[in-house]
């Protein structure tokens, strides 16, 4: 099936039943149908058929993401761009990734101009919030006639870049139907959901409204993840389904009136895209109640290789221990999971080695890029570039990104596990774990870490904590205080970019 075929059984069903709701206004299946199935007629009218790629470059908008039905329906490769990067590099993306049709919000015009000369394959531009009806004119709503081919490539998207150049991700109606049938199973719900799209619809929160829609679910489009409108919302559309990440949920349990708000249908919170503060974890249980889930996954692999359920958080009436909630969770039903060492041999409980996976929902492989493909998928698993081990109980645990496992001294220094640790102190925003070039170690652990408003960082006190909780080999050497740390339009933080800051640029920096 292809992603449209389940939003479609859903409007057949119930067509009047609110599928968008944006800004104080609300759109029903049916109308969505209509709107996309013209959208689909106009592509294939302008010559853009099925295999071409489209793009749509928005804030979080209900209209962008019917464009986005529109040309999947049509059998086109939906290119979701981030709308907070930089414009040059949407332009680079533009041109990287082979797009012919643009559906641009007017708030982003700056790349308009940049595309037609940095991207001269694109060759249809449409600003969707402003002048979509005066391009459709008076196409009519008919269905788009496109081969059910499982094979053929449903969407491309661009990898986050944190450690180089973003690659593109092909995913095929097959491994996007992969997705949107595993979801539910590992967040079920009884009646259809009602998800707030706060997260970014280009990343996992857009992905995530596939299988709402195929339950025949609702869409609440928030443009920003303003905790006080994220509450309201939260309350007032009696939502049962979102997601956050950790640094949107401590916003929320920050609140002086978060008392003030009561969310009965609220079945899922789910969390994950970085690491989260065990102390705030708890605290976000103990206000929210059992609603807490956690999925672990990637742009090749979105959401669905583990999953810490809401049961799963708790032990009885009780908090599970920290071991358990430090964790990602299990393997889903839909994700055969692996420790691999360098040689593929599967390691046993205990040890750790690269995370490997298979199952539907993963990706074909990286857009034009073959040997990148080979080399994550040797040994007839994908290779995730994660470091992690599975417990006795089955819970599996990250240790670190492969490329930032620090050698000092001949020992293994996972960088995550740094990172966790100097995360716990109440005056650190972010933090930063990299190895630096040194005479005796080979390489010196060193850790950057920014601050929160009115706090002071004591950079020994630090030391003394890594040093009590992982031992004085895995403790930093030095730490250092900077404003702020460099990111990507997602709000990853660029590591490679610090590392960059003490390694020469033909070194190991370079060299991730």
């Amino acid at each position: 099936m292809r992603p449209t075929d389940y939003f479609d059984a859903a409007a057949a069903a119930h067509p009047e039943r609110d599928c968008l709701v944006h800004g104080g206004r609300r759109w029903s299946y049916g109308a969505v149908r209509d709107i996309s199935r013209r959208i689909a007629t106009r592509l294939n009218q302008r010559g853009l058929t099925a295999g071409a790629h489209g793009a749509v470059l928005a804030p979080n908008d209900a209209l962008g993401f019917t464009c986005t039905l529109g040309l999947m329906r049509a059998g086109l490769v939906w290119v979701p761009l981030n709308p907070r990067d930089a414009a040059p590099m949407s332009a680079v993306l533009l041109d990287t990734l082979d797009v012919d049709v643009l559906f641009v919000h007017s708030s982003l015009s700056a790349v308009v101009d940049l595309a037609r000369t940095a991207a001269p394959r694109v060759r249809e531009i449409v600003v969707f919030d402003t002048a979509l009806e005066a391009w459709l004119g008076d196409t009519a709503a008919d269905e788009v006639p496109v081969p059910d081919d499982p094979e053929a490539l449903a969407a491309l998207f661009a990898t986050s870049g944190t450690t180089g150049t973003p690659r593109g991700v092909m995913h095929s109606n097959r491994s996007f139907a992969g997705f949107i049938d595993g979801l539910p199973q590992v967040l079920p719900h009884d009646v259809p959901p009602v998800y707030l799209a706060t997260a970014p619809l280009t990343h996992v929160g857009g992905r995530a409204c596939f299988p709402v829609l195929a339950q025949g679910g609702t869409i609440v489009v928030l443009e920003k993840p303003d905790p006080q409108t994220v509450l309201r919302a939260l309350a007032e559309h009696a939502v049962t389904f979102t997601f956050l990440p950790p640094t949107a949920l401590y916003s929320l349990l920050e609140q002086p009136n978060l008392a003030d708000f009561s969310f009965p249908a609220l079945r899922y919170l789910s969390y994950g895209s970085a690491p989260m503060r065990l102390d705030m974890l708890k605290r976000a249980i103990e206000v929210l109640g059992p609603v807490l889930s956690q999925g672990y996954g990637q742009t090749e692999a979105p959401m669905l290789i583990t999953t810490l359920s809401p049961q799963e958080h708790l032990v009885g009436d009780r908090l599970a221990p920290d071991q358990r909630l430090s964790s990602v969770g299990r393997p889903t039903p839909v994700c055969d999971l692996a420790i691999l060492d360098d040689d593929g041999t599967r390691l046993p409980a205990g040890h750790v080695g690269e995370i490997c996976i298979r199952g539907g929902f993963v990706m074909e492989g990286y857009y034009k890029d073959p040997e990148g493909t080979a080399e994550v998928s040797k040994f007839g698993w994908h290779h995730t570039g994660d470091l992690g081990q599975v417990d006795q109980d089955g819970y599996v645990h990250l240790v670190d990104r492969k490329k930032d496992m620090i050698i000092s001294g001949g020992f293994n220094v996972y960088a995550a596990e740094v990172e966790r640790v100097i995360s716990m102190d109440p005056a650190v925003a972010d933090v930063v774990v990299i190895g630096v070039p040194d005479e005796r170690w080979g390489e010196a652990v060193k850790a950057v870490v920014t601050t929160r408003p009115g706090a002071t960082v004591d950079e020994k006190s630090l030391i003394a904590r890594c040093k009590r909780d992982l031992g004085s080999v895995k403790a930093p050497k030095t730490v250092e205080v900077w404003e702020e740390v460099p990111r990507n339009g997602s709000g990853k933080i660029l590591k490679r970019e610090v590392r960059q800051r003490y390694w020469p640029s033909a070194g190991r920096a370079a060299q991730r």
